[in-house]
């Protein structure tokens, strides 16, 4: 029964890319210094009662290297978003200009840098999580067949192939945990 096993690595994978695609969300909502559309992502207005990504609300846009502009479509939201924005912690303060809010980016101190590049390595961490957990499933699931009578040389092959996958994952993580720290601390 057990000689016909087959892990499904497509799976894995999947779940793995999972992870890093989260991780690529957490890192665009970390301020570099630069202004990014993508910084506001995670802030949410209340539109017509309930809770509304920006991006649904107006038009955001990088019209300058510091500067991200938004467009309410509805003037009576311009408060609202507005709102949104000074309590989402991103410690911008936004201009107002009719139905255009402005939002200067402020250059960031070292002490700040510092900052966000341990919030990064901790969102990489927490990445590197759930990579192995992943792995760990896929463990699982081998040791299962194992005991069903799976034999020693295709449990090896199959934790090779878990392992490679971790470990292309895991790589990819630091990668991504570099260039973002390097983004940062970049003046």
């Amino acid at each position: 029964m057990a000689d016909d096993f087959e892990l499904d690595t497509d799976d894995l994978e999947r779940r793995m890319d999972g992870a890093m695609s989260s991780l690529r969300t957490e890192f665009a909502s970390l301020r570099t210094g630069r202004a990014s559309a993508s910084m506001l992502e995670p802030v949410m207005v209340d539109a017509y009662g309930s809770p509304t990504p920006i991006n649904q609300v107006g038009t955001v846009n990088v019209p300058e290297p510091r500067m991200v502009t938004i467009n309410v479509w509805d003037k009576g939201l311009v408060n609202k978003v507005e709102k949104a924005i000074r309590e989402s912690g991103l410690g911008i303060n936004p201009q107002m200009n009719g139905t255009i809010i402005m939002l200067p980016i402020p250059e960031l101190n070292e002490e700040r840098r510092r900052e966000l590049t341990k919030v990064a390595a901790s969102y990489a961490e927490n990445a590197r999580v759930s990579v192995r957990n992943i792995r760990r499933d896929g463990m699982d699931q081998i040791k299962k067949a194992k005991a069903d009578g799976m034999s020693e040389d295709d449990q090896k092959f199959w934790e090779a192939a878990v392992q490679e996958l971790t470990d292309k994952h895991i790589k990819a993580v630091d990668a991504q945990l570099e260039t973002k720290q390097g983004e940062i601390m970049q003046v």
